[in-house]
């Protein structure tokens, strides 16, 4: 009758140290800054985040299908930069918007061709694509900000729903959908599969090079509403927006318990 308890708890333990070590670091900051914990504090804070955690939902989806993407950050520039410069060039800002989208799951589209259907090792493609993605963007640009962006455009910065950021309402409406398509759908448990053992999920009739296409378009087209809402908090595009995030989308995805070798998280 205790192994089932005993099964749970080990089954909990990563997040149980991740919790415990968390509450020590409230506790010294409390001790430090007695005004970093409070909630209005922390809500102003979180603000910061939100891009980070756009991009950890599809990060974590590919990562537990055995892949990884190292271009987000670039791919969130470029989109970023896309925004910027069609609005300057008299776009519509929402159709701007729309199609910072679209070069994003554009961007992923193309990583996920080659690591798919050309079967180029993720890590070497998204490497590649890390720079040709910004230095596409900084070529575009001139390396120069472009500002000046419309005050409706921008609220998506500024404004709440139901207490939360724009960007922390889109991200939590996200974060559902996707834990829902993981654990309750059937492409959900694919992508597990393929993570645990890509050539029997093949042989078991599971469709693994167009999973693994659409994982990547589905990165990319979230790096480019991640970068639509940078854009709208900052109020500034520019080739250097995410420079290094992919680091922290993948330490985040890591720490939040999903094996860096896929198939379990």
């Amino acid at each position: 009758m205790a192994r089932p308890p005993v099964r749970m708890l080990s089954r909990s333990f990563h997040e149980l140290i991740l919790a415990a070590l968390l509450a020590v670091v409230l506790i010294n900051a409390s001790w430090l800054e007695p005004t970093f914990v409070r909630p209005a504090t922390q809500l102003e804070l979180s603000n910061h985040v939100f891009e980070m955690a756009l991009l950890a939902l599809p990060m974590t989806l590919i990562i537990l299908s055995g892949g990884i993407d190292l271009s987000v950050g670039s791919t969130m520039a470029l989109s970023a930069v896309v925004l910027g410069l069609l609005h300057e060039g008299g776009l519509n800002i929402w159709l701007a918007a729309l199609a910072a989208i679209v070069a994003g799951a554009a961007a992923g589209a193309l990583n996920g061709v080659f690591i798919a259907l050309v079967r180029v090792h993720p890590l070497i493609v998204t490497l590649a694509t890390l720079a040709a993605y910004r230095g596409l963007a900084e070529g575009v640009s001139l390396g120069r900000p472009i500002s000046g962006f419309p005050d409706g455009f921008l609220q998506l910065g500024s404004r709440s729903v139901l207490g939360l950021p724009i960007a922390g309402a889109v991200f939590l409406a996200a974060a559902t959908a996707i834990a829902l398509a993981a654990w309750r759908s059937v492409p959900g448990l694919w992508v597990y599969a393929i993570g645990d053992n890509e050539r029997a999920a093949g042989y078991g009739g599971i469709p693994v090079a167009r999973v693994k296409f659409w994982l990547y378009t589905l990165a990319g087209a979230t790096a480019g509403l991640a970068g639509l809402l940078f854009v709208a908090r900052r109020n500034t595009a520019k080739a250097d927006v995410g420079t290094w995030m992919e680091l922290d989308v993948i330490t985040a995805v890591v720490l939040g318990g999903t094996a860096i070798t896929g198939g379990r998280g």
